[in-house]
């Protein structure tokens, strides 16, 4: 049972950085290309689709991101680990949401923007950028 568990959300102030874990189990995590989303508060309804942010192949050699977060948010992965990152800098109001980490088994990298095109998505890890 393939499982993605998410880390290091918190309440932080406008200007500074958090980094998110999600740690991933029971599959082989280097045959997935992995991606972050986010929803805000206010956009939960059903049907609502979660927010690209960023992705990143299988080797970490490639790397998609939302316009929004560009040069201020870095993902990373550790396949000795079984882990991505995201490292959020300068952080801003509006980055106010649930983050989810999600996995897509792909064996090439490409449409990474979709939600609808991950397999497996963690519970989600809050956070929260006060002005």
């Amino acid at each position: 049972q393939a499982q993605l568990v998410e880390s290091g959300g918190g309440l932080v102030q406008a200007g500074g950085s958090l980094r998110l874990s999600c740690a991933a189990s029971g599959l082989t995590f280097s045959d997935y290309v992995m991606g972050w989303f986010r929803q805000a508060p206010g956009n939960q309804a059903p049907g609502k689709e979660r927010d690209f942010v960023v992705a990143i192949s299988r080797s970490g050699g490639s790397t998609d991101y939302a316009g929004s977060v560009k040069g201020r948010f870095t993902i990373s992965r550790d396949n000795a680990k079984n882990t991505v990152y995201l490292q959020m800098n300068s952080l801003r109001p509006e980055d106010t949401a649930v983050y989810y980490c999600a996995a897509r088994f792909s064996r090439s990298y490409y449409s990474v923007s979709g939600p609808g095109n991950y397999d497996y998505w963690g519970q989600g890890t809050q956070v929260t950028v006060s002005s």
